[in-house]
């Protein structure tokens, strides 16, 4: 078994799928492998590593994205719990510019998702008690920080159910429409 990754519908958002090795025990499993990643495609010298813990099922986390000259490119994995994660590509030029894609995250499935910069970036958790841990390329800067509204209507996306009741932080509920927007990237 070795290290699959993925393309989705937009080409440059990728899944990685590390192998497990099991027995009676449990499970074993390389989740991050910089030369691996490398050979896949994946070119990302990570610099921070991230984790978040969210308690209720229906937590929505995004849409975020970090301006250069802090842009992040992200890999996430799910250490307990199930998301569903979207990325939103937001790429000036990009013929796939305004198009979202998504894919399930879980512990117990253990894919992974890798997000390049210029796309924003979201999840909904699936399971109370969600953990994640997510890799990225570029440290946190406060003044690059920024989001746009996850429910927005221009953009449509399918979190799936659950959204009725979305618990989100004070920003991402104040977060600006996607027509509003004016991408850095």
């Amino acid at each position: 078994m070795s290290l699959k990754v993925e393309a989705l519908e937009i080409p440059d958002v990728k899944l990685v799928t590390p192998p497990r090795f099991g027995d009676q025990r449990g499970y074993f499993s390389e989740t991050y492998n910089a030369q691996r990643l490398r050979a896949a495609g994946i070119d990302a010298d990570f610099v921070q590593d991230n984790q978040s813990l969210s308690a209720l099922a229906g937590t929505v986390r995004g849409l975020h994205y970090q301006a250069p000259p802090f842009a992040q490119a992200k890999l996430v994995r799910v250490l307990r719990g199930s998301i569903l994660d979207v990325a939103v590509d937001v790429r000036k030029g990009s013929p796939t510019y305004g198009r979202w894609v998504k894919a399930e995250l879980s512990a117990d499935n253990g894919v992974q998702i890798f997000v390049p910069r210029g796309f924003l970036h979201g999840f909904i958790t699936r399971a109370p008690e969600t953990e994640i841990a997510y890799k990225v390329d570029s440290y946190y800067s406060k003044e690059c920080d920024g989001a746009v509204r996850w429910d927005d209507p221009d953009l449509a996306i399918d979190w799936g159910a659950g959204t009725a009741q979305a618990i989100l932080s004070d920003k991402d509920l104040s977060a600006p429409a996607f027509r509003q927007f004016v991408s850095p990237f």
